[in-house]
């Protein structure tokens, strides 16, 4: 961690923005709540040694100063040449300017934040991962998914046809592995990302969607921790009680399992699936499945958008009509 946090110093130490522009992504880059990579080192804070904590959580709170004084030196510079330019060009201050119309963000980025805020409140940490092109061990078998299941099939899921071992992720479970094989628990985690099926696309189903996925590993953890969070989440994200039902299902990476209903329009709605990880799947990734467990539990987003904002037809969030995207100014 050391050698990083070095790396960064000198990333802060050269960085010369040309514009504001530039420099709103070095301000983004390190300093955002959600993505920022100040927020990154003090989650691998947790998994340090307490006497080197101490020491390490001191430079990476220079590190934020640092960054912070480096923006509003440049700030104030950049903003100084403009008036300097427009000055010199006999801008007139008192001309009215031209009305610029606020944009919006799209209905899955409003959902994907709100996911993000809701499970960040209850100790989940957002867990990125570009891996849309996966290996087969990551997407399939590490998740305990036989040799002959149907998702395997190139009817379910893209293939590469040079390497029939690699193929778009099905689902962001693959993240799960990813995560898991890397780091020692306990650790709460959100992951949420593009996943891609071989499906007809129609009203309700789509080749390319978002998922969001969250997994929970420690000691001793049971199903009633699952169900409390899985209440939790979507009385939060509907803002308001709704009735929820469990249905038994079968997940080949978890055991039990269960489908998860919300009674919506007078009708009942699958929502999303969960369950207690299997063993051979914490086996799979080197953690001791006699001493831990755990939960995990996926939801589609663009199926959630469509309750929350009353959408029939899921093609529409790919159409990028601007007229559809205005009605969520009010959201932005």
């Amino acid at each position: 961690m050391n050698n990083e946090i070095d790396k960064i110093k000198e990333e802060i130490k050269v960085f010369n923005p040309k514009t504001l522009y530039d420099l709103k992504k070095f301000k983004n880059k390190f300093l955002s709540k959600k993505k920022g990579i100040i927020k990154f080192l003090f989650c691998k804070l947790k998994k340090i040694d307490i006497n080197k904590k101490k020491i390490l959580g001191k430079e990476i709170n220079y590190l934020k100063k640092e960054v912070k004084k480096k923006i509003l030196e440049n700030n104030n510079l950049l903003i100084e040449n403009k008036l300097e330019n427009k000055q010199n060009l006999n801008f007139d201050f008192t001309e009215p300017g031209e009305k610029l119309e606020n944009g919006s963000l799209h209905p899955i980025s409003i959902i994907i934040d709100r996911i993000i805020d809701i499970l960040e409140n209850i100790g989940f940490n957002t867990y990125e991962n570009s891996n849309e092109i996966e290996d087969d061990w990551h997407n399939f078998t590490a998740l305990n998914i036989p040799i002959n299941h149907p998702s395997r099939e190139m009817h379910d899921t893209f293939f590469l046809r040079k390497n029939p071992d690699i193929l778009l992720r099905t689902h962001t479970s693959s993240m799960q592995i990813r995560y898991m094989k890397n780091n020692k628990p306990p650790f709460k985690i959100l992951s949420i990302g593009k996943v891609y099926r071989n499906e007809t696309i129609s009203h309700n189903s789509n080749y390319i969607f978002h998922q969001a996925e969250g997994f929970y590993i420690n000691k001793q953890v049971s199903f009633l921790d699952l169900k409390e969070v899985i209440f939790f989440i979507i009385n939060s994200l509907l803002k308001r009680n709704i009735k929820i039902r469990f249905r038994s299902s079968y997940f080949p990476f978890t055991e039990p399992s269960a489908e998860v209903d919300i009674y919506h329009n007078n009708k009942w709605i699958e929502i999303m699936g969960c369950g207690m990880i299997d063993p051979i799947v914490l086996k799979n990734v080197g953690i001791n499945e006699n001493k831990y467990s755990g939960y995990a539990f996926g939801l589609g987003i663009e199926r959630l958008a469509s309750i929350i904002y009353n959408i029939k037809d899921i093609r529409i969030y790919l159409d990028n009509d601007i007229r559809f995207l205005e009605q969520f100014k009010s959201e932005f």
